[in-house]
């Protein structure tokens, strides 16, 4: 019986690594994959998903307006698909997470879900706030902070170099814009950014 499964984390904790070595185990076993990414996120190149340690696929792309399950409805129906992955689900919107459960529900095909879960106010995404609430499987996939401690949120920062602690949701970037680290030495950074700025 197939079921839905959200991997998430902060940035750099191997999502896409994950994603693409379960891709891989499905087709080594002669088992065809859909892969989905955001329309949005042009780190790599659109529609392609790619890890921090090389390794890079095309994927198909996703974005508000696109109906999911009629994309993956019309690719099973040409030829037999064995497992969706999709890679930044924290762009998903809830009702790309209706129809995925629905995928799952109806048409019996697993759907592997890789994002993070909350942003850099530590305020969940919304793709991630309907899959902790509908996904049958929730794994965390960890990695750590500069101390050592396992790292739970995401300090961003400006071109220049300063710690941003508001403005928009959404800023595509990578490890220029984004660092992982543990809650206690992302309360220390936003405090003394704070206080710099009064």
């Amino acid at each position: 019986m197939a079921q839905l499964y959200f991997y998430y984390s902060t940035m750099n904790a191997g999502k896409s690594t994950s994603l693409l070595q379960s891709s891989y185990n499905y087709n080594e076993r002669g088992m065809r994959t859909l892969i989905f990414t955001a329309e949005i996120d042009n780190r790599f190149g659109k529609g392609k998903v790619s890890s921090r340690i090389g390794l890079s696929v095309d994927a198909l792309l996703f974005s508000p307006e696109k109906n999911i399950a009629e994309l993956i409805r019309s690719e099973n129906k040409a030829e037999k698909v064995h497992c969706v992955l999709i890679d930044e689900c924290q762009f998903l919107t809830k009702e790309h997470i209706s129809q995925l459960c629905e995928i799952v529900d109806y048409d019996d095909i697993p759907v592997l879900c890789y994002g993070l879960r909350t942003d850099f106010q530590g305020e969940l995404f919304s793709g991630s706030q309907y899959l902790l609430a509908w996904a049958d499987k929730l794994v965390e996939l960890k990695t750590i902070c500069h101390c050592g401690r396992k790292a739970s949120r995401v300090l961003r920062f400006s071109d220049d170099g300063n710690v941003v602690y508001d403005g928009a949701q959404v800023d595509i970037g990578g490890n220029e814009k984004y660092v992982s680290v543990c809650r206690r030495h992302y309360s220390d950074v936003i405090r003394e950014a704070k206080i710099k700025k009064a």
